[in-house]
């Protein structure tokens, strides 16, 4: 019975040990995908939703304050987002969309093309695509940027729209296209052409401001070990990412 009984702790753990290290499945798109903010196609009342509720900075919001779920869909030009997020105040604050843009509301999406890992604060091993309220993208650049803000426009297709009445419920899609860790803004290159079973490194994140001169809250989609207390490790390390595998 002793025996037995450690048996299934072990598959037990094992299994709950490697939970995060599973890849979310993305179901292929069976027909095109508008990028209108509306997300009536019928691929994506299929698609399954996944939660936005890990806390990375400040703590758990009232629902009314922020709540937030996404679906994924992919074709051979592009990984899709639908993101429905309650937020009751939106503010943009920064006009200058490379000053800041943390600090405002903002859709954060983390893409890993070949899910290796590692650091890509001042490279293009990963990116970390700030949508902003106007649809500016912004991301550090690398040595040849000066290390600086860009802007990565082409890289992303966004339209969101909401609900007239506090607190708003938005309705966000995007399109993303996936360059290798060879991108560089001087020499661009072409994105990837998706094939199913394909893995991607992967997280959503969405930055909440109620009015503050920072923003309260920043909330994701996978959870993130704490370096000396700090979970705001996406912008620099891919590696706490999750990971997407593409299916027909």
């Amino acid at each position: 019975m002793k025996r037995l009984t450690s048996l299934i702790f072990s598959l037990w753990f094992a299994t709950t040990a490697n939970a995060e290290d599973v890849p979310q499945p993305v179901t292929k798109a069976t027909s095109p995908i508008t990028i209108d903010g509306q997300a009536t196609e019928t691929d994506w009342r299929s698609a399954k939703w996944y939660p936005l509720d890990k806390y990375i900075i400040g703590g758990k919001p009232a629902k009314k304050d922020f709540s937030g779920r996404y679906k994924l869909l992919w074709d051979k030009e592009f990984v899709y987002l639908l993101a429905e997020i309650t937020d009751d105040v939106l503010i943009d604050s920064h006009p200058d969309p490379k000053e800041a843009y943390w600090d405002d509301d903002c859709l954060e999406i983390f893409i890993d093309e070949d899910a290796s890992g590692g650091n890509h604060l001042h490279s293009f091993n990963a990116f970390a695509y700030h949508i902003a309220l106007d649809g500016n993208v912004a991301d550090f650049g690398n040595e040849n940027d000066g290390n600086g803000v860009i802007l990565l426009n082409e890289h992303i297709n966004s339209r969101w729209t909401r609900e007239t009445e506090a607190p708003y419920k938005i309705t966000w899609e995007v399109a993303i296209r996936l360059y290798p860790d060879t991108f560089n803004t001087a020499s661009p290159g072409e994105p990837v052409s998706l094939k199913a079973e394909k893995v991607i490194g992967f997280m959503l994140a969405y930055c909440d401001n109620d009015g503050s001169e920072k923003r309260e809250h920043f909330i994701g989609s996978h959870d993130i070990e704490p370096v000396d207390g700090d979970k705001n490790r996406g912008y620099i390390d891919a590696s706490v990412f999750g990971k997407l595998v593409l299916k027909k």
